[in-house]
């Protein structure tokens, strides 16, 4: 399923706001779309799938129920597909900067490229929040932000055949050190001290390539660069003896991890305990703003357990919480995908004939 994101701009009035399109947002899609809710969805990223597309795409998830293994962006995928009967709008590529209470009870929401929403209810799945890679701070190397130095990989095929300097110590890095060996013309590790924070299968197959002269590792850390006809032609690497080393380049890839920030939600009135949304309850997942749901990573409660089934369930709870505002009027019965013909109906299945 291709997702088109809906141009910026105009008001749209709707029952639910979803703010973030990763696993547990658009989980959250399929379960108010049970309750024949539809919603709008936000997210700061150009593309859906969260931190699961946008870090790890290609990395295998464990612990979905009935999947032995699937990528993050199989995962993904697989959600898009299970959506696809709700119909719900995109809005990416652009971040939530307002939300602010109506004096009819609904809120107003807009976003940094000017999209309005007037909604009855809000699901804040937005993961540890805006989350932004951590820099290498060195003179003169922000210039090449984009052409030369990275903080992500969206294109594997743009580092083929080049003579790469990979920085860091975590997964990412020994990840993408380990993909590239034998597609780039050279790789280079380089890390400011001998222990790593990668799994261990992933430093030893690391050190096996560098005796085996796949790959090079150094320690130490950049202290300067060089330029050659307006690009970055060297590194200057000082090591822990003092001494500094010259290291040609043609890409330089760094991965120090990310610094989550709340961004504007911390402005919203919620109350926030260590960069989380406290939830009221854990039979709704609100928080204290009434109308206003908290589910996955950004939430905290006691027990909290950050994992993708966990949000799942959150999901689902949070939008029976939410239907007494959209629908409140109208007893919500708990019904079953298997057997419910209203819910076949809803999902554009045939209800099967059991003898």
């Amino acid at each position: 399923m291709n997702i088109v994101s809906t141009p910026p701009g105009g008001l749209h009035e709707t029952d639910a706001v979803i703010i973030g399109a990763g696993p547990v947002g658009l989980f959250q899609v399929f379960e108010l779309g049970l309750l024949e809710i539809k919603a709008h969805v936000i997210d700061s990223l150009a593309a859906v799938g969260g931190q699961c597309v946008e870090l790890y795409p290609d990395k295998p998830i464990y612990d979905i129920p009935a999947i032995p293994s699937c990528t993050g962006q199989e995962l993904t995928d697989g959600l898009l597909k299970q959506i696809e009967p709700f119909g719900a709008t995109f809005h990416l590529g652009q971040e939530v900067t307002l939300v602010q209470k109506r004096e009819d009870g609904r809120f107003d929401v807009e976003t940094s490229l000017g999209t309005k929403f007037i909604t009855k209810t809000i699901f804040i799945a937005a993961g540890v929040g805006s989350f932004q890679p951590r820099t290498m701070k060195v003179d003169g190397l922000e210039k090449f932000d984009g052409s030369q130095v990275f903080y992500r990989v969206k294109d594997p095929a743009q580092f083929a055949g080049k003579n790469l300097v990979i920085c860091g110590g975590g997964d990412s890095a020994l990840d993408w050190a380990l993909n590239f060996v034998g597609k780039a013309e050279s790789v280079v590790l380089l890390h400011r001290r001998e222990d790593f924070r990668a799994a261990p299968a992933s430093v030893a197959k690391m050190k096996q390539l560098c005796d085996e002269y796949e790959m090079q590792l150094i320690t130490g850390q950049v202290s300067g660069i060089e330029e050659k006809d307006g690009k970055l032609a060297e590194l200057r690497v000082t090591g822990a003896d003092g001494v500094t080393r010259r290291v040609p380049l043609d890409m330089l890839l760094v991965f120090y991890g990310l610094s989550p920030k709340l961004g504007p939600i911390a402005e919203w009135g919620l109350d926030i305990e260590r960069k989380q949304l406290k939830v009221v309850n854990t039979e709704k997942f609100e928080t204290n703003v009434p109308g206003i749901f908290a589910v996955g990573d950004i939430n905290t409660y006691p027990g909290k357990k950050k994992l993708i089934l966990s949000g799942f369930h959150e999901a689902a709870l949070a939008a029976f919480g939410a239907a007494p505002y959209i629908f409140p009027d109208k007893k919500i019965h708990m019904q079953y995908t298997t057997t419910s013909p209203k819910l076949h109906k809803v999902l554009g299945v045939e209800s099967p004939v059991f003898d």
